[in-house]
């Protein structure tokens, strides 16, 4: 190859990491405008570890706000092209979607594979087609849209040092378990807002206007449950991991508790959250706890 021709070649790769940095800033960019819970937690991950998270966040963000904010009539047509480049680009690739690009790159980096994404976007496409779920319908919809985001989450979190590797059966079950939980969590939060603008009842028998106090006791002790299951697993994952994971957990765990401490009637009027103060001391507890 002549110096000219090599010159040229090493301009490219150099431009192509460029667009690699600019595609993950761009993933920090929706992180950051859109969740100050998952937003603590990745702050506290190493740079690495936690470039990659904001991606993964990025991509599920977006697909979200296809069918939950947008809604549009052709909000089908829109999520299968967003899937489209998403698949493209775990390819290897050139996307032009920014964050798709970064979620490719991530993707390879850490082993995240369709047997993760697939479900994601069926779940996606479900809250496009149906607004209320039996059972079974339910678990599918949560495995999708939650479980498998866990396993994507702690792929990043085992692989980011090692590549790609195959992940311990009890980690992956702990993940599917705590994205399990926060998703319903939110499904709870959200119980009037999800009924009155999207016209969707998730869980199955239950609706808005009919959630009685015992009912919402149950849902709380199954979103423990699964909490607790999680857990058991923190002693797996890196250090770091452990500590920003332990954290959105106890930011969960209090919502649990004022969720728990409201009453049916006015949970459904109204949005529990956390105050941004009490993350960065429940982050910062985290901190001390582990270094001590």
């Amino acid at each position: 190859m002549s110096r000219s021709r090599q010159r040229a070649a090493n301009d490219n790769e150099t431009s192509l990491e460029l667009y690699d940095q600019a595609a993950q800033a761009a993933s920090a960019q929706v992180i950051a405008h859109y969740s100050t819970s998952f937003g603590v937690g990745s702050r506290m991950l190493p740079r690495a570890m936690r470039h990659h998270i904001e991606s993964v966040y990025a991509m599920v963000r977006v697909a979200d706000e296809i069918v939950d904010t947008y809604m549009g009539p052709d909000a089908p047509a829109l999520l299968d092209d967003f899937e489209a480049e998403v698949l493209r680009a775990m390819d290897g690739r050139f996307s032009t979607n920014l964050v798709a690009h970064a979620f490719g790159a991530t993707s390879r980096a850490v082993g995240i594979d369709r047997t993760m994404v697939d479900p994601f976007f069926a779940s996606m496409r479900m809250d496009l087609e149906r607004t209320e779920h039996d059972q079974a319908s339910f678990e599918r919809y949560v495995f999708g849209s939650a479980e498998v985001v866990g396993e994507m989450c702690l792929a990043v979190f085992v692989n980011t040092r090692t590549g790609p590797r195959p992940i311990p059966d009890d980690l992956r079950a702990g993940a599917r378990r705590l994205g399990a939980a926060y998703q319903k969590v939110n499904f709870l939060r959200d119980l009037g807002a999800d009924s009155e603008q999207l016209g969707r009842s998730y869980f199955p028998g239950i609706s808005a206007s009919t959630l009685t106090d015992h009912q919402l006791a149950g849902l709380v002790e199954d979103c423990r449950a699964d909490i607790d299951a999680a857990r058991a697993t923190l002693p797996g994952l890196p250090r770091r991991a452990r500590i920003a994971v332990a954290t959105t957990i106890d930011i969960y765990e209090r919502l649990l508790t004022q969720i728990a401490a409201t009453d049916a009637s006015a949970l459904v009027a109204t949005r529990v959250r956390v105050s941004d103060p009490t993350k960065l001391a429940l982050a910062a507890r985290n901190i001390v706890g582990r270094q001590s």
